[in-house]
């Protein structure tokens, strides 16, 4: 589907969608960070900022941390939340995706989280809706994952305190990854010195020369002295064919205590999740005492906290 990076922004080029990271300034991510940060620090569990809103999720794919984050997001800022169920829905009887929008818009929902298989989906439904609902985008297809770069990005930050001389090595699938791409803009956007991805060649984009970023082939020389190490699951299930066996990838690109010795001596890890343990990641480096997964999954809260937030507050009434 064609995506319009400017539909998420007002006239004072503030967020109302929340659909791509790409095109945003480090001004506006910035925002979104301190804001989750603030919400974070709160010993208060509640707040008013969407009292009388009706959040309705939308997940046409299976999803549980995301799924559930955004739920206690919503409901820690007082909105009504509506949890549609997908695989019992109206869209099994062929209701089309914008039939079912309209229903939606007329029971007079105020936002839509969106996880949908094809790329583009949350966009199209941001046209449909014009500023009348804010859409937020929860993954679409192998397109984008914003709020799960945005809470990567305030997990480091919690860690590292500022971008500008960090090296992040990103490992794994990058090629079927939404998450690696928006995390790949994040960085960027922010001033990331070296940004390294690391993984089998089959497994990374044809445009991969034109991307801001160094690739390795080699798990230890690409995490070599980095902060920050983010591995990503193998997407296996966007795959048309077994592009590499689990055990000749966890042979290599698997990371381990043992190669894990070559990066910073205060290097954090990270992974979006689910693991897959012996595939992507051993156990002893997942729960050992540079994993920040756990944090990440705390972060994910008050990051989409404050997007929600933001987003509703600029709409345009």
């Amino acid at each position: 589907m064609e995506t319009d990076h400017n539909i998420q922004f007002n006239k004072s080029k503030k967020i109302v969608h929340f659909l791509n990271i790409a095109n945003m300034s480090k001004d506006q991510i910035i925002e979104i960070l301190d804001l989750a940060e603030k919400y974070n620090s709160n010993e208060k569990k509640k707040h008013l900022d969407l009292e009388g809103k009706t959040v309705a999720s939308l997940f046409f794919e299976p999803s549980t941390r995301t799924k559930t984050t955004f739920e206690l997001a919503s409901k820690r800022l007082s909105a009504d939340f509506i949890n549609i169920d997908i695989a019992s829905s109206s869209t099994l009887k062929g209701e089309s995706i914008i039939d079912m929008i309209k229903t939606l818009e007329a029971m007079s929902c105020d936002m839509f989280i969106v996880r949908h298989s094809i790329s583009g989906t949350p966009h199209f439904i941001a046209k449909e809706v014009g500023n009348k609902i804010s859409v937020i985008n929860a993954g679409d297809g192998i397109h984008a994952h914003p709020t799960q770069a945005m809470l990567d990005m305030f997990t480091i930050r919690k860690y590292k305190k500022n971008f500008d001389n960090l090296s992040v090595s990103i490992v794994g699938d990058i090629l079927h990854s939404r998450v690696a791409k928006s995390l790949i803009s994040s960085l960027t956007i922010l001033n990331v010195k070296n940004i390294n991805i690391i993984g089998p060649k089959i497994l990374m984009p044809e445009n991969i020369d034109n991307l801001p970023v160094t690739y390795f082939d080699d798990l230890e020389n690409g995490i070599k002295n980095c902060d920050v190490v983010i591995m990503l699951r193998l997407q296996k299930e966007r795959m048309h064919e077994a592009l590499i066996s689990t055990d000749d990838y966890y042979k290599s690109f698997g990371l381990t205590s043992k190669k894990l010795k070559t990066a910073d001596k205060d290097v954090i890890v990270m992974h979006p999740g689910p693991i897959n343990r012996g595939i992507e990641i051993e156990s002893e480096v997942a729960d050992g005492k540079h994993s920040v997964i756990l944090d990440q999954v705390t972060s994910g809260i008050s990051i989409r906290m404050a997007i929600m937030s933001l987003a509703m507050k600029n709409r345009v009434k």
